[in-house]
């Protein structure tokens, strides 16, 4: 049997998942079977100020609160929390909150079992050699999958960008908690960016060039739930079920990545990330679309399949065209949730050839299945410029 070589892949999961309503209750414990004794609770304000992190401390003994986090995360809070992780003498990590708080306490593992800046870590120049301490993830929202993703992204101000550090078993959380119940009333805004970002992960990771079959089934099923679940739990905050439903689609939707990346919209919502302070979610929802748009001739079967995912009629369809009428529902659900414009996001058209240009350099262009240079990304960012009529 003639095999080659490069078709040889792997999947790893380093990280259990305990699921379901009330699954933080137990929170302490599994902290506790891991033999941690001092655990270094990573969130924000906000989380606090919702009284989350009561819930979560209500189990947990001699934990020290870190409460600090900002939106997307940059390579001084890391440096700043994991030195305040070394003072308080503690063992292990419980990330609270959304995407930032799970890439927080990744960069600090990283930092503290390694010595050295995140910086050094930025995925290209260092690879991260050593097991982070035990981390435990709490997702307070469903959208970024960082539960069980294998990397973390971090802002760099000086260079104006987001980089990526991990793409290893190494960085993963030893154990997520996913409650759904720690999820309820959150505000529609956020309910509609970090849904869309589990979308995203979704058809991203089934699309690009690294697909493989284990990620393929956890993508399709993300992409499943959000198109089913995304506009209740967007219209229903209180609605567990809706909740439960999208709380799976972002953990389907982080799994799909395994030690992969993405492509053009995440390159390019990343990337323009680093350029103004925005929620990433919904940077990478207004580009969807048009990407998707770009990409769908060169891998038609697939954006076919994803649109029967969505719940598109595509009966008779030729692969193409059901493609495209599965675009039009991202479009169309991207509207439904009130997703803002670029404008309103903060940027202005004169900004494309930055935008584009970083976009390209952005790692995650390697992934994408259809080649786009330069000169497509601006094209794809005046096409994400403006609502579709």
């Amino acid at each position: 049997m003639n095999v080659e070589v490069e078709t040889v892949r792997t999947v790893e999961v380093p990280t259990r998942m305990v699921h379901g309503p009330g699954a933080v209750l137990g929170l302490g414990e599994l902290v506790r079977e891991l033999g941690v004794e001092h655990p270094f609770l990573v969130t924000d304000r906000g989380v606090v100020a919702a009284g989350l992190a009561d819930r979560a401390l209500e189990s947990l003994e001699s934990a020290f609160v870190f409460d600090g986090v900002r939106a997307n995360p940059d390579v001084e809070l890391i440096g700043e929390a994991s030195a305040l992780y070394r003072e308080a003498g503690c063992d292990g990590l419980v990330a609270l909150g959304g995407g930032s708080s799970m890439d927080t306490a990744k960069g600090i593992g990283v930092e503290v079992a390694h010595g050295r800046p995140i910086l050094d870590y930025e995925y290209g120049k260092i690879p991260v050699r050593n097991r982070i301490p035990p981390l435990v993830a709490v997702p307070t929202t469903a959208g970024t999958g960082s539960e069980v993703t294998l990397w973390a992204v971090i802002t760099d101000h000086k260079r104006r960008i987001k980089f990526n550090v991990g793409g290893t078993p190494l960085i993963g959380a030893y154990v997520a908690v996913i409650d759904p119940t720690l999820m309820l009333g959150l505000p529609p805004v956020i309910t509609a960016a970090t849904g869309m970002d589990a979308l995203s992960h979704g058809i991203e990771c089934y699309t690009c060039d690294y697909h493989q079959p284990f990620n393929d089934a956890v993508a399709l099923a993300a992409i499943e739930l959000v198109g089913r679940w995304l506009r209740i739990a967007h219209s229903e905050g209180s609605n567990l079920e809706a909740r439960t439903n999208m709380a799976h689609a972002a953990t389907f939707g982080g799994l799909a990545y395994g030690t992969e990346s993405a492509g053009a919209a995440h390159a390019m919502s990343q990337s323009a990330g680093g350029v103004h302070d925005c929620p990433h979610g919904a940077l990478t929802a207004r580009v969807l679309g048009p990407v998707c748009e770009y990409n769908a001739p060169a891998a038609p079967e697939r954006y076919a399949r994803i649109a029967q995912a969505l719940g598109t009629d595509t009966h008779g369809l030729p692969s193409l065209k059901a493609a495209e009428a599965g675009i039009e529902e991202i479009y169309q659900l991207t509207e439904d949730v009130e997703i803002p414009t670029m404008q309103e996001l903060g940027f202005s058209e004169e900004e494309i050839p930055l935008l584009a240009r970083i976009a390209y350099e952005d790692l995650q262009t390697v992934g994408n299945p259809r080649e786009v240079t330069v000169a497509d990304y601006e094209e794809i960012y005046r096409n994400a410029f403006y609502r579709r009529k």
